[in-house]
């Protein structure tokens, strides 16, 4: 048996259908997890539910699910306890975002960012907390970002989401240690993802990711989505069993403050 292992486990991941969340749902199911992938996105859900659950023989399901709307995420806890009867580990990935400078947003702009970085997460928390007190055990890996500990020009918003996303996840771990549940977060650096990619789109953009991966120490360059994964597989598993309110970065070395 390896330390890093995930058999036996159900695992949600929100915003599995693409980018890091792919990358975790295909991660936690090679370390032996039934996964659950929770997104809007249900044709390209299902899709990658089909992919994963051929290439490592688990039990890999897509179920349509709106993070900002907590009907929506009852309903998945509801199917997933229905259909497989517990949920070990949560893992809060799903996420959006704009490079815009803060003078040049809108409140609906603010709203949107807020609704699926921060609230979005609060829904799934508040839904599936009740069911891992009652087995007094589990775990919830959050997807920050380094935004959220050091801020990000053009990203304020969503700089500011992930900040409370660090803030909750630590007191939810002194909330829930009583009950075995363990709480981390995980803040990426700049990845090569969708997001990315579209804050690529204006010529600020462009030129401010240019310039923050210039000064990456490991490569001088964006990560991938696979050198993510492997740290959320990491604190979902038991090998992280004595860890939680920690905050890990994977940013090659972008940051390393406290």
């Amino acid at each position: 048996m390896t330390l890093v292992n995930l058999t036996g486990k159900t695992v949600i991941v929100t915003g599995g259908a693409q980018g890091i969340g792919q990358a975790i749902v295909a991660d936690c199911a090679r370390a032996g997890a039934d996964v659950v992938i929770a997104d809007l996105q249900a044709e390209a859900a299902r899709q990658i539910a089909h992919q994963v659950a051929a290439a490592t023989g688990q039990k890999v399901a897509a179920v349509p699910t709106d993070v900002t709307d907590l009907d929506s995420v009852r309903r998945l806890v509801a199917q997933v306890m229905a259909d497989w009867g517990r949920i070990d580990v949560l893992v809060n990935n799903a996420g959006w975002d704009q490079f815009h400078f803060f003078l040049q947003t809108t409140p609906d702009f603010w709203n949107r960012v807020i609704d699926i970085n921060y609230k979005g997460l609060l829904n799934t928390c508040y839904a599936v907390l009740p069911q891992m007190v009652a087995q007094k055990t589990g775990a919830i890996v959050n997807l920050a970002s380094d935004a959220g500990r050091v801020g990000s020009m053009g990203e304020a918003v969503y700089a500011g989401c992930k900040g409370a996303v660090i803030a909750f996840s630590k007191t939810l771990a002194r909330e829930h240690a009583r009950d075995n549940i363990r709480v981390n977060v995980v803040a990426p650096g700049i990845t090569e993802t969708a997001l990315l990619q579209s804050l690529r789109q204006t010529e600020t953009g462009q030129k401010v990711v240019a310039a923050v991966a210039k000064t990456i120490p490991l490569g001088r360059r964006a990560g991938q989505v696979d050198e993510i994964s492997p740290a959320v597989v990491f604190l979902a598993s038991e090998a992280a069993r004595y860890i939680t309110g920690q905050v890990l970065s994977v940013n090659g070395g972008l940051t390393m403050a406290d």
